[in-house]
């Protein structure tokens, strides 16, 4: 069997931004909250998170740092939940600002903060948590952060006391609120929640769970467990559409294309709705306040993975459309018993992945990550892209980096169905230039692929016979158990033939009068729909008979069986097969029916296997 894959083709990926962007010199630490000057330069974290539940990660993924600004989306989402919609309106606007987070943007005549994405909207947000005393907002505040990371979080204690100290800022624009009766009693409580908001400890794995969560409607995909309602989701990921990048949130949105909110410790969260979630972390920042790894990472994430919200359907069909295996079915190429044999105690080893639909990140990650979780318990494998409508870069990338990784783990992998797919081409072209194509997309059918996994199959295990050769008569399948004189009798009423290729043996309407047994090179059955072209449904080998079940019934011929090469066959006359009663060889007749028989039962149960494992 082969080897188990170490990595997959999404953490391999991610590991290459990583180690692009870790040279990064640019940006500085944020020295305006002091605790936060404490941050090292080079801590680099990325995590991703799919909507069920797979979660992605390379770096200082697990480094814990203060959450900051990236709190303001999620504490609005609390305010909606407690007050509704329309008294959060009458506190904060939806509006951009297209100023920076921590600009005193008011509505001149009601004080109302433009949106609760700057400083002035957070706070105002902080004062509509809900709770009869301080301890009790705190605690429903700590109860909703640690619901959307699906684990317990905590107040880093001292970058709070650093914001408390050094956050004059913040206590004037908080004033200001009281002046507009935004925030009504003492103003210092509701902006002392906000001090504590900001300084929530979470790690980067954190954040791409927090961004799953709101991806997925508001449900944590890790457990499962329901954090916000599905509108007032929607209305997060409007304000972080519009707002959640500060004065960068129009550029951010137009090519980066999610929404996203960043804070000033260096965490980014990005979200691709109905798909999945981005963690970034990285202190240094550029001069808008935003990570600058952070701001990079993601956007090559969404070029190179088709990740932009206005390019991505919403709707994701699932990819896979079943799995089977070489136990399961069978290519065209009829088998004798023992081949099938075989076949039925190996052929758990060839796996058969059938994708349908429009494949891109989302409806292909879960694909991949079943493959690579299966890889090492076969050893060739066959990825049939026929029902696939249409694929994108990002999934001709991620099949590609598949294909390798699975190509060193010892698996032999085929693609097939894929003639079609000029996306595919013209990106394994500019890869691999133009003989990779033949190379990696040589087989046009999955049944192609198939007899080639099968054919290898049958030589590792000691079950079918080298090619070119010539089997006689005392090997073919409707022989077995005949005697040496037996044979000689039988030889005695055969007339050998020697067919080029093209050559058609039987045509489909005649009238029987003789069947073969095929000693040498192959045969195909075809079959000419009432409208249509005559299609091929079977290839017969070396040992196999072919004409024999008119045998029985006499009736006229229902296919066409033509040379696939130069061949040579052994052609028993009906006529002489007959008259074997009478020249007392009648026991040559049964043994014949009986191995017939045998080999039609066998056949059978093989296509019922295959009936059988059809979804």
């Amino acid at each position: 069997m082969s080897m188990p894959v170490s990595q997959s083709p999404i953490e391999q990926y991610l590991q290459h931004l990583h180690d692009k962007f870790a040279r990064l010199e640019d940006g500085q630490v944020a020295t305006y909250i002091p605790e936060l000057g404490r941050a090292r330069p080079g801590w680099f974290g990325i995590a991703v998170a799919t909507v069920d539940g797979q979660v992605y990660e390379v770096g200082d993924s697990r480094q814990e740092f203060t959450i900051q600004s990236i709190s303001k989306p999620l504490v609005y989402g609390l305010a909606l939940e407690a007050v509704g919609l329309k008294h959060v309106l009458t506190k904060v606007g939806v509006e951009p600002s297209g100023e920076a987070f921590n600009s005193i943007s008011l509505d001149p005549k009601t004080g109302r903060p433009l949106n609760p994405m700057i400083n002035a909207g957070a706070i105002a947000t902080a004062g509509l948590v809900p709770g009869a005393t301080p301890v009790e907002r705190q605690a429903k505040l700590l109860g909703l952060f640690s619901e959307f990371a699906g684990r317990d979080l905590a107040i880093d204690d001292a970058v709070y006391r650093s914001e408390r100290d050094t956050g004059h800022r913040n206590r004037a624009i908080a004033h200001l609120l009281r002046n507009f009766d935004i925030l009504t009693g003492e103003p210092e409580e509701p902006l002392d929640l906000y001090f504590r908001q900001c300084s929530i400890s979470v790690t980067c794995r954190d954040l791409a769970v927090m961004a799953a969560t709101l991806a997925s409607g508001g449900v944590n995909p890790v457990t499962q467990r329901r954090v916000l309602q599905p509108q007032n989701t929607g209305r997060l990921l409007s304000i972080m559409s519009s707002c959640g990048m500060y004065d960068y949130a129009g550029e951010w949105i137009y090519n980066v294309g999610m929404p996203a909110k960043s804070g000033v410790a260096g965490g980014i969260l990005a979200v691709l709705p109905g798909q999945l979630g981005i963690g970034v972390f990285s202190p240094p920042l550029d001069a808008k306040g935003n990570s600058v790894r952070g701001i990079r990472v993601c956007n090559d994430l969404s070029q190179d993975f088709g990740l932009h919200l206005f390019n991505t359907p919403r709707v994701v069909t699932p990819a896979l459309r079943q799995v089977q295996t070489a136990a399961e079915v069978r290519s065209k190429r009829l088998r004798v018993k023992s081949e099938l044999a075989v076949l039925r105690a190996h052929g758990q080893a060839v796996r058969i992945y059938q994708l349908r639909g429009r494949l891109i990140f989302a409806s292909l990650e879960p694909v991949m990550r079943t493959i690579l979780r299966e890889a090492s318990a076969c050893t060739h494998l066959i990825l049939d892209l026929a029902l696939v409508a249409d694929l994108d870069r990002a999934s001709c990338r991620l099949l590609l980096d598949l294909r390798e990784q699975l190509t060193k783990a010892g698996v032999r992998i085929y693609i097939t169905g894929a003639h079609d797919k000029t996306t595919l081409r013209n990106f394994v072209i500019s890869r691999f230039a133009e003989g990779g194509w033949e190379q990696i997309c040589r087989y046009a059918t999955r049944d192609e692929a198939l007899e080639v996994c099968e054919n290898e199959l049958l030589r590792r295990h000691g079950g079918t016979e080298a090619e070119g050769v010539t089997v006689p008569l005392g090997r073919q399948e409707l022989c077995r158990g005949f005697s040496a004189g037996e044979l000689q009798d039988l030889s005695e009423r055969l007339t050998t033939l020697d067919l080029a290729a093209g050559a058609e043996i039987i045509a489909a309407g005649s009238m029987a009068d003789a069947m073969f047994f095929l000693t040498r090179g192959e045969v195909g059955i075809f079959l000419k729909p009432s409208a249509g072209e005559e299609q091929l449904i079977s290839r017969l080998g070396p040992g196999m008979s072919f004409g024999e079940v008119a045998l029985v019934d006499r009736e006229p011929r229902s296919a066409t069986v033509r040379a696939l090469g130069p061949i040579q066959v052994l052609r028993l006359g009906f006529e002489a097969f007959d008259r074997l009663g009478d020249e007392g060889l009648g026991h040559l007749q049964s043994k014949l029916i009986s191995n017939l028989a045998s080999v039609l039962a066998a056949r059978l149960r093989s296509a019922n296997a295959e009936i059988r494992s059809l979804k």
